[in-house]
C-alpha cells in the first residue's frame, strides 16, 4: 500500500523514529521551559549540561564500572547539583536584569564545560554500550524497532508527563508558580522561596542530564553533541510558548513526528523544517502555541 507515492511501510517507520526524535525534543525544552517559565531565566548552557550527563554516564561506566541503570539516576542528581551550585553563586544575582545578561552568563558557562571536556576527549565521539536488558529489537511488521528507542519513548514521555502534573496539578506546584509572581506573599507562608527557586534550577539541568543518559547509548558521547542540538530546542521552546510546560511537552513531540514525514517526503528539507515551522507560527501567534498573549 501507498500513500502519495510512497510505502505505507516507509512511513510508518519515519513516524516511530520522528517520535523517538520528539521524545529528546520534549524532555530537552520542558527543562527550560520549567526554567525560564518559573525563573525567567534563559538557560543557554542547557545543552552543555545535556552533553555533562552523557558523558556523566560513560564516566561512570568507562572508570568505576557503573552500569546505566545507576548513572540514569546519579548523572541527573550530580549535575542537577551542578546546577544548583550555578543558581547560588551566580544566576541568583540576574534574576531582577534583563534577560541578556542570564543569556550571556549561561552561554559562557556552556564554552567554558564544552572547552573543558574538548581539552580531555577531544572532538571525536566515546562509544556508550547498550545496556543488556534492552538489547535487541522488536519486529513490528512494518519495521524492525530496537528495544532501546522504545525505552527512550517510555521513559521520557513519563518523566515529561509526571513533570507536569507536579508543576499543574499539585500543591507543591501551585507554590512554585506563586513564587515566581508574587514571592512575598508565598514567603508569609512559610514557604522559603529562594530555596525553592534553587532546586527548582537543579531539577531543570537534571532533566537535561537524564536526556543525555537517554542518549548516550544512540549517539556517540561527544563534547559538541549538546551543540549540534540545543538551537532546535529553542526553536521547539518557542514555538510552543516560552514557559508552557504542555506546550514544550506537545511541540517537541509533534515536531519530531513533522520532521520524519518531512524525510519521507522531502528529505532536503528535515533539517531545516522546525524552523520554518517557527517562523510561521510567530508570524501568527508570536507568543508561541500555548504560550499566553500579553
Amino acid at each position: 500500500m501507498e500513500i502519495f507515492g510512497i510505502p505505507l511501510q516507509a512511513m510508518l517507520s519515519q513516524l516511530l523514529l520522528g517520535l523517538v526524535n520528539g521524545s529528546f525534543y520534549a524532555i530537552l525544552s520542558l527543562g527550560l521551559a520549567v526554567i525560564f517559565g518559573l525563573l525567567n531565566v534563559i538557560n543557554f548552557a542547557h545543552g552543555a549540561l545535556y552533553m555533562m550527563g552523557a558523558f556523566l554516564a560513560w564516566m561512570g561506566m568507562n572508570y568505576f564500572g557503573i552500569n546505566y541503570w545507576v548513572m540514569l539516576i546519579a548523572a541527573p542528581l550530580l549535575v542537577g547539583l551542578f546546577g544548583v551550585i550555578i543558581e547560588k553563586t551566580m544566576l541568583r544575582w540576574l534574576y531582577k536584569l534583563d534577560h541578556l545578561y542570564g543569556l550571556l552568563l549561561t552561554f559562557g558557562i556552556t564554552l567554558l564545560l564544552e572547552g573543558v571536556f574538548r581539552s580531555f576527549y577531544g572532538v571525536s565521539g566515546q562509544p556508550y554500550s547498550v545496556p543488556d536488558a534492552l538489547m535487541g529489537a522488536t519486529n513490528l511488521g512494518f519495521m524492525i524497532l530496537p528495544n532501546y528507542r522504545a525505552w527512550i519513548v517510555v521513559a521520557s514521555l513519563t518523566v515529561c508527563f509526571a513533570t507536569w502534573f507536579v508543576i499543574e496539578k499539585t500543591k507543591l506546584g501551585a507554590y512554585l508558580r506563586a513564587g515566581t509572581e508574587n514571592p512575598k506573599l508565598v514567603e508569609a507562608f512559610g514557604v522559603n522561596v529562594p530555596l525553592m527557586v534553587t532546586l527548582t534550577y537543579g531539577f531543570g539541568v537534571a532533566l537535561a542530564a537524564f536526556a543525555g543518559v537517554l542518549a548516550a547509548p544512540v549517539i556517540q558521547v561527544s563534547p559538541l553533541m549538546g551543540s549540534n542540538l540545543i538551537i532546535t530546542v529553542f526553536a521547539v521552546v518557542v514555538i510552543g510558548g516560552m514557559g508552557s510546560i504542555l506546550g514544550s511537552i506537545l511541540t517537541g513531540l509533534g515536531l519530531g513526528i513533522i520532521e520524519g514525514l518531512t524525510r519521507v517526503f522531502y528529505p532536503e528539507l528535515s533539517a531545516t523544517v522546525v524552523f520554518i515551522v517557527m517562523a510561521i507560527v510567530l508570524m501568527i501567534r508570536p507568543a508561541g502555541l500555548f504560550g499566553k498573549e500579553k
